[in-house]
């Protein structure tokens, strides 16, 4: 309802209705509010969030230098868990993370081969044995499980839906979790942007192709959890990106136009980044992460 409250007149609350220039009680505010087109209606359905299984477990984690979310979800009952976009930095944290709620990593997967941080996927590993590391057969790099478009990875009584997104990367994937009915997009949607194009074999066509066929096809009131945010918002939804995405609201050709000269800086990272996630984060390390986790990663 488009009004505002201003005051209480005689026990009665009044409400003002931007049209019209008299304040009215709320009873005739509402009786006048459902008798007009409005909006409020689309936009409750559009963004009504659905609720996720009791025995589902969330959990945000945020790398300040990176600006990456890592996500770990967990079905509550067997306490097999995954972690998704892990960053060596806080393999410690999430380590210690997952032991206190007493949860079994089963999986540490990548959404793609990222190139402003190195993978925490391959100390996880040796953090805390038995789980096993993930990443696209596209993204060609060393992993326990490779995984495709289609592919299902399951922990205890939840799976999770491997897309193929690539455009940001050849490799790059979301993964769906339907029945919670939540997306992990990694660089390929962000929130009100979408991940660069001019390296790692980055496509502008692709990208927009990615985006529409394989996550702008989810239902509206899904919520998507981007790899990065540098504005200090935690997630959006498929409603919200496909009416407010700058970019990927325009046809292709103008997304093309505007991925194409963003004019955008060499990745200050990518050089130390690319090297070890090629080989899930366990080698060709720079110097300070192989002092840090040297007892760790010993042969």
């Amino acid at each position: 309802m488009s009004v505002s409250l201003v005051g209480k007149i005689c026990k009665q609350t009044v409400v003002w209705y931007p049209k019209i220039k008299s304040p009215l009680s709320f009873a005739q505010a509402f009786h006048l509010h459902v008798r007009s087109p409005s909006p409020v209606k689309s936009f409750a359905s559009m963004t009504q969030q659905i609720h996720v299984s009791e025995n589902f477990f969330f959990k945000q984690l945020f790398d300040r230098v990176s600006c990456t979310y890592s996500y770990l979800v967990a079905d509550t009952e067997s306490k097999e868990a995954i972690i998704i976009d892990p960053v060596i930095d806080l393999a410690d944290r999430d380590a210690k993370i997952i032991d206190n709620l007493g949860l079994k990593l089963k999986y540490s997967v990548n959404t793609h081969m990222h190139a402003d941080h190195i993978t925490g996927t391959g100390v996880l590993k040796k953090l805390l044995p038995g789980s096993q590391s993930v990443i696209s057969t596209a993204s060609q790099a060393l992993a326990d499980k490779h995984v495709a478009h289609g592919d299902i990875l399951e922990f205890g009584n939840h799976k999770m839906e491997v897309r193929a997104t690539p455009g940001h990367t050849n490799g790059c994937v979301t993964y769906v979790c339907h029945e919670q009915g939540i997306a992990f997009t990694g660089d390929t949607l962000l929130i009100r942007g979408c991940g660069r194009t001019d390296f790692q074999e980055g496509n502008p066509e692709r990208l927009y192709d990615s985006v529409y066929n394989q996550i702008f096809s989810l239902p509206d009131n899904f919520r998507l959890f981007p790899a990065h945010d540098y504005n200090g918002i935690l997630d959006t939804t498929v409603w919200e990106e496909k009416k407010f995405n700058p970019r990927l609201t325009k046809s292709k050709e103008q997304f093309v136009e505007i991925m194409n000269n963003l004019n955008l800086a060499y990745p200050a990272q990518i050089d130390k980044a690319l090297p070890a996630n090629k080989v899930c984060g366990l080698y060709n390390l720079p110097p300070e992460m192989e002092e840090k986790y040297k007892s760790v990663l010993k042969p």
